[in-house]
């Protein structure tokens, strides 16, 4: 929901305790992939509507607003689901033909996940379920 977050080692129980506090206050709801979109480097699936997922960032951007969704680059921010970054272009046109053939995804949104980076990659931390 948000990028960047806090750096891992700022995140304690306090801080966990505040996230799901803030994501509990949102209802779960049912948001459908149809079609990829793309920025430099990057290929994503774009989630219909993206009302909610909009409304999720900006809890928690409120919530901690040190932390502007993607560094405060962009004035409008755009929900998506990265599927592919920092690829060849050809491997991003091929992840995308594939997709293709299976949109739509629907799925119930029922919880959030906190994702750390630990330098090599990304790992689990925890998981937070909407109201």
């Amino acid at each position: 929901m948000l990028f960047p977050f806090l750096h891992a080692s700022r995140i304690d129980q306090g801080v966990c305790a505040a996230i799901g506090d803030v994501l509990g206050r949102h209802p779960s709801f049912t948001a459908r992939f149809d079609h990829c979109g793309r920025f430099p480097g990057v290929l994503y699936l774009a989630p219909k509507p993206d009302t909610h997922f909009k409304r999720l960032t900006e809890a928690i951007a409120e919530r901690w607003p040190e932390n502007p969704p993607f560094g405060g680059q962009f004035d409008d921010v755009v929900p998506h689901l990265t599927v592919v970054q920092g690829q060849d272009e050809a491997v991003a046109d091929k992840a995308e033909a594939d997709l293709l053939t299976g949109l739509p995804v629907v799925a119930q949104i029922s919880a959030v996940d906190l994702l750390v980076h630990d330098g090599t990659r990304w790992r689990h931390r925890a998981s937070f379920p909407l109201g």
